[in-house]
């Protein structure tokens, strides 16, 4: 299929084939017939695209201090690797969708097969989305009309913000395609509507809709109009649809307000604010988030959770409704606002020249659009035959900064780059350089070539793709953690021990390879060691999928068994009790600022300090070793310090966590048919252990680590 991205590296807009994405669980898959191009929204995304580094800096100096921030703990060269990696994943554009349902996912009731609907999709021939984004569409509304809900519905969230009474005088300031929407909404809500703006094609075209509107280039003093329209009271509200870096306007509304008005912003504006402004008036301002209540809402948006209409009557889904149902009945004229419609294949002509005249820009698909779910790279490299291939199943972040640069640079022969929306894949197989990029995880698991499956999903996913890739006869390596329960684990060990010989599981303990870490392994020497891990691991806020126990299995399962596998291979012993302490009367079972204490079977005794209470400008981990009369301190991965250790003072090196060790290594054994890169019993006693550590907190007592 196609889809429509923007390059944020060089600002190019492409139209690029893609594989076609699959339904999933409380998602409908939607053939794509209309889209609507936003000119505000995507204007600036296509801008900052086009922009230099420097001028990308400027818009987001909250960015730049992150940077400084990462250069001051990893390094310049590490901090540089992440920000490029960052713009070389360029980003869907769109997000006003119509068309019919194709397919709906398990959970799903109230759309079927055939369905027309609008949603916030990409511009793409076929789009998966929550069901929550997604509203049919009246009989009587067609398509072309449809496309104008969801950018609608930003206009109608701003308005119950503003909350308007009949009768009411309401300025709207941007008359462009929101500021005209709602100009509509308002006048059909009973109040008297002032739209202003300094482009007198969209003056003229809101009075056509019965709206009072001036251009104060040509009809003057704007605040000096309202004040005489309203008798010298001022106006009841303002709502600010407008896109501009000035400050006046927030100064301009201020002026134009009665004593206790309201002020609302949709668009984007200078917010050097004046205080007095404020103050003499004790007048109210909020900015309007996107389309209504549950934007942003993990529960509500990607887990299909409603809010109950009695304690949120206006949800995202429900302003869409109510968007169609003004369309279907009149009450909102959207056909005028339509400056043109072209064909997908001649997009440029709206993303050439997005500065121009238009209103709104449609998009018109093909009827009969390619559903192919695996795509072949010209660019992709061709390997010899054989089971020593590799299959990547995952294709975010993680899997682009790290996984991907690792395998490129030992070799590695990547014949697919799987995720389930498609995009990702077909942009990380080019960087990758592999054969094929897919959404179907069928055809990997029946290629005979691919010997090596590697997961950088979710947590949750990672059991189902072990046994799978155990089922097909192959290996497979995961990113941390192996799993997120004992009945997962159990799974896997049972069809490990059923599976080939050959077979080999793999988890993404990469500390243990990093060059510094097998140093301080070395000078402790053999016996019983006391060991103190400090992870200053940050913030990571509550709504995020790693804190959610069901996705991400929260941090300490999902991020600290690291830091277990670590102290387990330092102390080259199992843990046999473990013991976790957190942050806080009474602590969550996904809580991130905890302290947990691990006995290993020769005696070494280890403490994991994990807190996401401390400053990002300080060092993000800290290893220490107590053994034999001896102290070794491994600060961030870039230097080992020595104390009484004979013939040893200290060794730096450029920030190295172990990954491109660990994944060399993966390779090798993978075209050599060696064992796995850590025990299945090392792998095992870290899972548990990491278990036991949330059982340790619920319960308030050690917790024995039991095989």
């Amino acid at each position: 299929m196609k889809q429509i991205i923007q390059d944020l590296k060089n600002g190019a807009t492409i139209l690029e084939e893609v594989p076609m994405p699959q339904v999933k669980a409380g998602y409908v898959l939607i053939q794509t017939t209309r889209t609507l191009v936003s000119l505000g929204t995507e204007r600036m995304l296509v801008e900052f695209g086009k922009a230099n580094l420097i001028d990308k800096a400027r818009q987001q100096p909250d960015k730049v201090k992150q940077v400084l921030d990462k250069m001051h703990t990893d390094g310049i060269m590490p901090t540089l690797e992440a920000v490029f990696n960052k713009l070389n994943q360029p980003l869907p554009l769109g997000y006003c969708n119509v068309g019919k349902v194709i397919a709906v996912g398990q959970g799903v009731t109230e759309f079927k097969i055939g369905d027309r609907v609008a949603s916030n999709g990409n511009h793409a021939e076929f789009v998966c989305v929550p069901k929550n984004l997604v509203a049919k569409i009246p009989d009587n509304v067609s398509d072309d009309e449809a496309t104008f809900t969801v950018i609608s519905s930003i206009a109608l969230q701003g308005i119950r913000n503003l909350k308007p009474q009949f009768g009411e005088s309401i300025v709207v300031i941007g008359l462009g395609l929101i500021g005209l929407i709602t100009a509509q909404l308002l006048k059909a809500n009973g109040c008297q509507v002032i739209g202003i703006d300094y482009q007198q094609s969209k003056v003229d075209l809101a009075k056509t809709f019965g709206i009072t509107a001036i251009n104060p280039a040509k009809d003057g003093n704007a605040i000096e109009y309202v004040k005489n329209l309203t008798k010298g009271i001022g106006a009841d509200g303002v709502l600010i649809t407008a896109s501009t870096k000035s400050d006046e306007v927030i100064h301009e509304s201020c002026e134009m307000c009665r004593k206790r008005g309201r002020i609302i912003l949709v668009g984007v504006i200078g917010l050097n604010m004046r205080r007095d402004d404020f103050y003499k008036k004790e007048l109210t301002f909020q900015v309007s988030c996107s389309y209504g209540a549950g934007r942003y809402d993990e529960e509500y948006e990607n887990k299909g959770h409603d809010y109950p209409l009695a304690y949120a009557r206006w949800t995202e889904k429900r302003n869409f409704e109510a968007i169609l149902a003004a369309i279907s009945s009149g009450s909102l004229q959207v056909k005028p606002l339509i400056s043109q419609i072209v064909e997908l294949k001649d997009y440029l002509q709206i993303y050439g020249d997005m500065r121009g005249g238009s209103i709104a820009s449609i998009i018109k698909f093909a009827e009969k659009p390619s559903q192919s779910k695996t795509i072949s790279l010209e660019e992709g490299k061709t390997f010899a035959k054989g089971k020593n291939k590799i299959a990547l199943i995952g294709a975010g972040n993680f899997a682009s900064s790290t996984i991907v640069p690792c395998l490129k640079k030992c070799g590695a022969k990547i014949k697919y780059i799987s995720s389930a929306q498609g995009l990702s894949a077909k942009i990380l197989a080019k960087k990758a350089g592999a054969q094929f990029a897919t959404s179907d995880n069928k055809q990997i698991y029946e290629d005979k070539e691919v010997g090596l499956i590697i997961v950088g999903t979710r947590h949750n996913l990672h059991a189902k793709f072990i046994l799978e890739a155990l089922k097909n006869n192959k290996s497979v390596f995961v990113e941390k953690p192996l799993c997120l329960n004992k009945q997962e684990l159990a799974e896997i060990e049972e069809a490990y021990k059923k599976s080939s010989k050959d077979l080999t599981i793999n988890v993404g303990f990469n500390r243990r390879f990093a060059p510094l870490a097998i140093k301080m392994k070395q000078l402790s020497g053999k016996g019983p060691k006391n060991i103190i891990a400090t992870m200053n691991a940050g913030f990571i806020a509550p709504e995020v999928w790693v804190q959610d126990l069901q996705i991400g299995g929260g941090r300490i399962i999902g991020e600290a068994c690291h830091f277990i596998d670590l102290c387990s291979f330092i102390a080259d012993s199992k843990v046999v009790e473990v013991c976790m302490n957190a942050l806080g009367p009474n602590p969550a079972e996904n809580t991130d600022n905890a302290s947990i204490l691990l006995k290993y079977e020769n005696g070494s005794n280890a403490v994991i300090n994990y807190f996401a209470n401390g400053s990002k400008s300080y060092a993000k981990e800290r290893v220490e070793v107590f053994a034999q009369n001896s102290v070794l301190i491994l600060d961030n991965w870039r230097k080992l310090k020595g104390y009484g250790v004979k013939g040893f003072t200290s060794e730096s090196s450029a920030l190295d966590k172990g990954h491109k060790a660990e994944f060399a290594l993966l390779n090798k054994n993978l075209q050599e048919g060696k064992e796995p890169l850590i025990p299945f019993e090392s792998i095992k006693n870290t899972t548990l252990a990491s278990f036991a550590c949330i059982e340790s907190l619920k319960q308030n007592k050690w917790i024995k680590v039991e095989d």
